[in-house]
């Protein structure tokens, strides 16, 4: 058996496929300049991190169920010229997360609730967080269901794992009873444990007609917004403006 094939073998085995796929281009490369081998090493190692890396940051966008990938670089703050954008871009330090703070956006639909939540999930997942994204009526039903078959303790530990938690859309449609309780318990769970990003296009004094009960909907704004970043995005439907500029056009 040659040197390369050894080589190719051995790095097969011990899982260092960036090692494998650049250590020849890099070998000639250190010849050439006559490169010390530490120096050469060096590189070899630099592909194979940030190859994990890059990996590691797909599963985190994978597992993290991103409907649309969105950027802040992408939102159009002077659409909403209300919105404080110096704290946007702050929130994406993702220093809140490492404090358990919550984050959350309010305003009309179309406004860029989703996109900014988004971007902010992307950028924590890029830090190396884990994150995940739920549309609220989606994870009211995951919560029902795992109800029914008895296995809400275990999926509350899964909860816990995720460092950055998205609820999207929470006002759209109201929950039943149980559903009510259910979020009400999931959010709970993570108070100061873990952070969380709800998008909502109620006001909190209307967040009653979505849970029903006054008194779990007042216990549960306590713990949401202490420690809390509260945006409100006033203004007109991006998508809505967007759609007459193309209208526009094509006239």
């Amino acid at each position: 058996m040659t040197e390369k094939m050894l080589i190719d073998a051995y790095l097969k085995r011990l899982r260092l496929p960036a090692i494998a796929q650049h250590y020849e281009a890099l070998a000639r490369d250190a010849a050439q300049t006559n490169q010390p081998y530490e120096t050469y090493l060096l590189s070899l190692l630099e592909h194979e991190l940030r190859q994990r890396e890059e990996n590691r940051t797909k599963a985190r966008l994978k597992q993290a169920r991103f409907p649309v990938p969105k950027t802040v670089e992408s939102f159009d703050f002077e659409a909403i010229p209300s919105l404080n954008r110096h704290l946007v871009l702050e929130l994406h330090r993702c220093e809140f997360i490492k404090r358990c703070e919550n984050v959350l956006f309010i305003g009309n639909s179309g406004t860029g609730k989703t996109h900014l939540a988004t971007s902010l999930g992307i950028t924590a997942c890029k830090m190396g967080y884990n994150v995940r994204f739920y549309g609220a009526a989606q994870l009211v039903a995951e919560l029902i269901e795992a109800n029914e078959q008895r296995r809400l303790n275990r999926l509350e530990k899964q909860w816990l794992k995720w460092n950055l938690v998205l609820v999207d859309e929470l006002g759209y449609i109201p929950f039943s009873p149980t559903g009510a309780q259910l979020l009400f318990q999931f959010l709970s769970a993570r108070y100061e444990r873990g952070s969380v990003i709800i998008t909502t296009n109620l006001e909190f004094a209307h967040w009653t007609e979505v849970f029903g009960d006054e008194r779990l909907t007042t216990a549960l704004l306590d713990r949401l917004t202490h420690r809390a970043h509260i945006l409100p995005l006033n203004g007109e439907s991006y998508r809505f403006k967007e759609s007459l500029k193309r209208s526009a056009r094509a006239s």
